[in-house]
């Protein structure tokens, strides 16, 4: 038998068939993995998107519910003045005592 015959056989029966399902299989995979990129980029975007309308939302009742900044400071007034007459009670008190005392 000739040699290059053998290997014209093996070329044609087995390596050419072989290359094409390789290519078909990358050129296969490749579409899917563009189809599956495509798929997650759109569910990441619209995960985004949910993430950003939760935190307009939140942003919005903290807004509507906290405290606000010169209330805060009205309540702090208040409670530093009561303090300071508490103060100034206890500090006349032991006055009070070693005059009667």
């Amino acid at each position: 038998m000739d040699p290059s015959i053998d290997v014209m056989w093996w070329i044609s029966a087995v390596e050419i068939p072989a290359v094409a399902g390789l290519f078909w299989l990358n050129w296969r995979l490749r579409g899917e993995l563009s189809g599956r990129l495509e798929a997650l980029r759109d569910s990441t975007g619209a995960d985004i998107a949910a993430c950003r309308e939760g935190l307009v939302a939140f942003r919005l009742d903290v807004a509507r519910n906290y405290v606000s900044i010169p209330y805060l400071k009205d309540i702090e007034n208040r409670l530093t003045a009561h303090l300071l007459r508490i103060e100034a009670k206890l500090d006349s008190t032991p006055k009070q005592e070693a005059r009667h005392g």
